[in-house]
């Protein structure tokens, strides 16, 4: 790709693309340009160092994440919308994760836009704004553990194929002492049936949901 041919979103892009098939440590300014086939210094006509490159990720992968204020939809349909698209983010992009905690994640507009969006309709529901930042912090970490602590699947570093890994899973739990650990033990047995990582992902968006909403619920019938 040509120098001149280059924009700040094929760049974040391609960053992108490079850190979930390879991890964090492969997104490099030296990397990213044989990626994409120019010199490392045309790189710096978009990101002066890879703190800022880090940032472009991260306002490139967060895009999406956003209220549509232009509809009448109830805040708990738009903020639900909102930790859904953060959710996909995060699935589509393993490194985003990582990206948020690492870097100052406050200077990417797209994360700054999502956290007003989110503020705008947690004040609707009737949380002060500091306990409205309080709840998009939570529901901003939540999705983070969601994604990162996948249940019923090995993690990257195992190393094993998913068919494998529950088969070892499953042995290892019904080997528990049954007497000690019955609910343990029958967990196990359901590591025979294929994951379903769509309905573990609307369970845990439920999960998330169901406790701001029930405390904006509680706050309403005593105001």
């Amino acid at each position: 790709m040509a120098a001149e041919r280059l924009s700040r979103a094929t760049v974040a892009e391609t960053a992108l693309r490079l850190g979930d098939e390879h991890g964090l440590g492969a997104v490099t300014i030296r990397r990213l340009a044989q990626e994409l086939g120019v010199t490392p210094m045309a790189l710096y006509w978009h990101f002066k160092n890879k703190d800022e490159l880090f940032l472009g990720v991260i306002d490139h992968g967060l895009a999406d994440v956003r209220a549509d204020r232009s509809v009448s939809d109830p805040w708990q349909k738009q903020l639900r919308a909102m930790v859904e698209s953060l959710v996909q983010a995060m699935r589509r992009h393993p490194i985003l994760p990582d990206l948020l905690h690492q870097s100052d994640k406050a200077r990417a507009t797209s994360f700054n836009r999502a956290t007003e969006d989110a503020l705008v309709l947690l004040t609707e529901a009737g949380f002060t704004p500091q306990e409205a930042y309080w709840v998009g912090s939570y529901l901003l970490h939540g999705v983070i553990g969601l994604v990162h602590a996948q249940v019923e699947t090995p993690t990257p570093t195992e190393g094993l194929e998913v068919g494998e890994w529950r088969r070892m899973r499953r042995i290892e739990l019904e080997c528990l002492p049954a007497d000690k650990f019955p609910m343990m033990v029958q967990i196990g047995s359901l590591y025979a049936d294929e994951p379903d990582p769509e309905r573990y992902y609307m369970f845990g968006i439920e999960l998330l949901m169901a406790g701001v909403e029930a405390m904006a619920a509680a706050r309403s019938a005593t105001s």
